[in-house]
């Protein structure tokens, strides 16, 4: 598959390039590894439903203050 960007600055263009160098690859290349590893990125993305849900099992049971409640307290230390 092909896909094409445009309109992209000067700049831009000359970092990949330099990155590109540094990596020991062509343009081309560089710009399939920054791609693939952007979508890898968003697919193995942090799973919060599943941390917070961990939290709240390890809370169990221990009393809670409202945020609120600790909302108006720290405005009323100021």
């Amino acid at each position: 598959m092909n896909i094409h960007v445009r309109h992209l600055d000067e700049a831009t263009v000359q970092a990949l390039k330099q990155r590109a160098a540094r990596n020991g690859r062509s343009a081309e290349a560089e710009y399939r590894a920054i791609l693939t590893a952007a979508a890898a990125e968003e697919a193995d993305s942090f799973d919060w439903i599943a941390a917070s849900d961990q939290i709240r099992a390890h809370t169990v049971g221990r009393p809670q203050t409202p945020s609120e409640v600790l909302v108006r307290e720290s405005r009323d230390e100021r």
